[in-house]
């Protein structure tokens, strides 16, 4: 009968042979392969389910168990293995050259030696093995696998030039987190992973650099033990470490089970150095890079041995055997490792002197061998120990219990190390729950624990994400440097511009902001990446503004507005009514085409709101015409000054002569008592016109109504009553009606006045008698009917007394100061006569009464008129 196939796959990464070793288990009816890496081991269970279905596979972990009833395919770590390979057809152990690691190097040694499969059993590792394995056992197959890819030394390189797809690689969780959070600054981001994270964590960390979300990855040395990843190249932040003793440089195998990681199948891969980390290694020595490009390396002479079957009787029998030396020369006695230190140091304690029998001795063996997750040490992990030893040693610990610990720990507040501490120890009571004879209502308490563990590793997943991966940065890498059009940027409704689904700032018209929440190292990286996209961006949002009527676009003193952005102003360096368009800058990043069409909308938009002010226009040509005097040039400068209105004080009026005023009247003029206006520009519509194209800036009246309550400063085109204001062509027809009633009772008579037409406009009679006042009218009161006597009361009767300059009106204000009166052969501002003010001349030609000179008569008051 033959004897079972020994088969040694050896090689150096990227050789294909765990997928070979799942390829020989599928063809078995069962088998079992042992890894070092809980993580690994979850992998291979993923693959394997998805070839014999869930039925029939299991994973079989320190701290998870998936074991279904029919299971025939074992995917174990090399700790949860059976000792003698559990009787399958088919077992392999992966990764067998940590046989001569310090600290679980004993494990894989007693699987290698002792684990077999009924049919087959395949050893798999690095080549360095195969002198000691071929000593071991003499009649195993060996057989080598060559790369699949060339492993090539690149040099030292920055941070920055660091190419995509790279993984860092560092020796201390600090070096590790200051240089993720450096390449989140510079590069978008990276992945972390670190033995102290939880398997679930470093799946999901790997998953975010496996699926392109980041470009790099920092870890420790994890990352050489099975982790299929898509590196191109490798940069070792440092060549030393701290390996439980002391800190060494690393050697030349140890390099290349890192290093290689770069290079997937047929894609080659490299590896360098990193610089400017703070690292004081020196580089790869030429004899180093030449062992790890060529995968030639000193081969493994020792293996770690501890004896895998101990007698229990007591425990110093125990730790006897577990300190004992082995006999072949190839092994070598095992460091002591945390379970048997746990196992001395308890042995002194007067509660081991009642641990008697194999079975007890065995029991509490198994209680120190708990795994150290905290990595807290010998002394607290021992007193860790102590109480469960204590909680077991009557039987089983009870559900309430540990359910109460387990819930203590499913919290997922706190930061990086506090997520970190409680995943270390929620692993430990899923170890605890995975025993069959440690817990009660052990598989829910064990549902519990994974529940837990895997909500603290969402939680520490999300962590370290936010901490070290800037999505949108991440982003940007990507794209910045393809052509503009490319870039996927794209406008949401409100503004905000986004790079795919990450936001990179705000589009408020025309004028793009940085995203205020990014980092000032972030912020001229957002910039680019605006900039290239904006010229199509806004391309786009000019075109839908034409097409839809420049909607929401107003005029606002001589500013054309989109919301509460300029895109454009309004000059008047000649003619108001025809200014120039100036756009704002924000305009200059449209595209050439793009620009004209959208500003010649917005001309075209101008003229529409200007259209009212065709009276204005009227006026501004007229002051050109050749047909206008000087003097009629002069008035129209002074009413195109004042915006349609100016009193008659102010227009120079006195210099214009008569044969001037049917071209003026001709052109809208109206000359009236106190003022002289165009009527056309006193509606609301050329109001509003003026106003938002910055002509008149005063405050107005949108209906321009009639009569309206007394405000400052005064509003365009009314003059004030009293506690009313009243439009100046409305005032007019009032100072009209007045001297039509005058001139019926003749000269200086005082007559009555109608002032049905003053009522109905609004006015109330002090207002009435405020505004006539000013211009001459003064009210005598009506006096009531004698005692005795009967018919109608007397009226209030009205007379015309203009006032002369200086002095005051009924309002009790100071007129406007015209020039002193100088009589003929008198001094300056000298009374004629003695006691007496300047001598009255009211008789004309013929000794005829004559009327008082209108530009006297009428002159308004200085503050009225302001």
């Amino acid at each position: 009968m033959n004897s079972p196939a020994i088969k040694a796959v050896l090689g150096p990464t990227n050789t294909g042979k765990t997928h070979l070793a799942i390829e020989r288990m599928c063809a078995h009816s069962s088998g079992a392969i042992g890894f070092p890496l809980r993580l690994l081991a979850r992998e291979v269970y993923d693959r394997v389910v998805a070839i014999k279905g869930e039925k029939a596979v299991a994973l079989i972990t320190g701290e998870e168990r998936i074991e279904p009833p029919d299971a025939r395919y074992f995917l174990c770590t090399a700790e949860a293995m059976p000792h003698d390979g559990g009787g399958h057809a088919f077992v392999a152990i992966d990764e067998v050259q940590l046989a001569a690691d310090r600290e679980r190097g004993h494990i894989f040694t007693d699987r290698l030696l002792n684990a077999r499969g009924r049919e087959e059993t395949m050893l798999l590792g690095s080549a360095t093995a195969a002198p000691v394995i071929r000593s071991l056992i003499p009649h195993v197959e060996m057989i080598e696998r060559p790369r699949f890819s060339t492993l090539t030394h690149s040099g030292a390189k920055k941070l920055s030039r660091l190419p995509k797809r790279s993984a860092v690689v560092a020796f201390s969780s600090d070096q590790v987190y200051a240089i993720a959070e450096m390449l989140r600054r510079h590069r978008g981001g990276a992945a972390v992973v670190m033995g102290a994270l939880s398997p679930e964590t470093r799946n999901k960390q790997v998953e975010l650099f496996q699926n392109g979300e980041v470009d790099y990855i920092v870890a420790t040395d994890a990352i050489g033990m099975g982790l299929n990843l898509d590196v191109t190249h490798v940069a070792f932040a440092s060549l030393a470490k701290f390996d439980g003793v002391k800190r060494r440089r690393l050697m030349p195998a140890e390099m290349a089970q890192i290093a290689g990681r770069a290079g997937r199948h047929h894609r080659d891969g490299s590896f360098g150095t990193l610089t400017g980390t703070g690292g004081h290694d020196a580089e790869f020595t030429e004899e180093e890079i030449y062992a790890i490009e060529e995968h030639r390396f000193q081969p493994i002479t020792k293996l770690f041995w501890r004896e895998a079957e101990p007698r229990f009787d007591t425990i110093g029998t125990l730790i006897a055997d577990l300190s004992a030396s082995p006999e072949e020369r190839e092994l070598a006695a095992a460091p002591e490792s945390i379970d048997l230190a746990v196992l001395r140091k308890l042995a002194d304690q007067p509660f081991a002197r009642a641990i008697r029998g194999p079975a007890n001795v065995r029991r509490f063996w198994e209680v120190c061998s708990l795994p150290d997750f905290r990595a807290s040490g010998v002394d607290t992990h021992a007193r860790f120990v102590t109480r469960l030893w204590q909680d077991l040693r009557q039987g089983y610990i009870g559900a309430d219990f540990v359910a109460a610990r387990i819930a203590e720990l499913d919290t997922m507040r706190g930061d990086i190390a506090v997520l970190q501490g409680r995943i270390a120890a929620i692993r430990s009571w899923a170890y605890i729950c995975q025993r069959p004879d440690w817990v009660l209502a052990r598989d829910e308490m064990a549902a519990r624990a994974r529940a837990v563990e895997a909500r603290l590793s969402d939680a520490l997943h999300a962590r370290l994400t936010e901490r070290f991966v800037n999505r949108r940065t991440s982003v940007l890498m990507k794209h910045l440097g393809n052509d503009p059009a490319l870039l996927p940027i794209s406008l949401e409704d409100d503004g905000t511009l986004l790079v795919e689904d990450q936001p990179i700032g705000k589009l408020e018209g025309f004028r793009f902001s940085i995203d205020p929440h990014a980092a000032v190292g972030d912020r001229k990286m957002l910039l680019s990446a605006g900039e290239k996209a904006l010229p199509r961006i806004l391309a786009q949002q000019a075109e839908r503004l034409r097409e839809n009527g420049l909607d929401g676009i107003a005029l606002e003193n001589g500013r054309v507005m989109w919301g509460t952005q300029e895109i454009a102003r309004l000059e008047h360096p000649v003619d108001p009514v025809e200014p120039r368009l100036k756009p704002a800058r924000e305009l200059d990043r449209l595209p050439d085409g793009a620009r004209e069409a959208f500003l010649t909308a917005i001309e075209t938009k101008v003229k529409e709101w200007l259209a009212p002010l065709e009276a204005l226009r009227k006026l501004q040509l007229a002051s050109r015409s050749e047909d206008a005097t000087s003097w009629a040039r002069a008035l129209l400068l002074n009413l195109l000054d004042g915006h349609g209105i100016v009193t008659r004080e102010r227009a120079g009026i006195e210099n214009l002569p008569k044969e001037a005023r049917p071209f003026l009247r001709k052109v809208g003029v109206v000359f009236g008592a106190l003022d002289i206006f165009a009527p056309a520009l006193l509606k609301p519509a050329p109001r509003l016109a003026m106003q938002q194209a910055g002509i008149d800036t005063r405050p107005i009246d949108d209906a321009m109504r009639s009569v309206i309550p007394a405000t400052k400063p005064l509003p365009a085109g009314y003059r004030p009553a009293g506690e009313q204001l009243v439009r100046v062509d409305i005032a007019e027809k009032l100072f009209k009606q007045a001297h039509e009633a005058r001139g019926k009772k003749g000269r200086g008579v005082p007559f009555v006045l109608d002032l049905s037409l003053a009522v109905s406009t609004g006015l109330t009679p002090d207002s009435i008698k405020r505004l006539l006042g000013a211009a001459g009218f003064r009210m005598l009161d009506g006096k009531p009917l004698a005692e005795g006597m009967f018919g109608p009361a007397l009226p209030d009767r009205w007379r015309w007394l203009p006032q002369r300059p200086g002095s005051r009106t009924n309002d009790g204000e100071r007129r406007h100061q015209g020039k002193p009166h100088r009589s003929k052969g008198g001094a300056k501002g000298k009374p004629q006569g003695k006691g007496r003010g300047p001598k009255r001349n009211d008789q004309g030609a013929g000794g005829k009464p004559r009327e008082p000179r209108p530009e006297n008569a009428f002159a308004a008051l200085k503050d009225m008129l302001s």
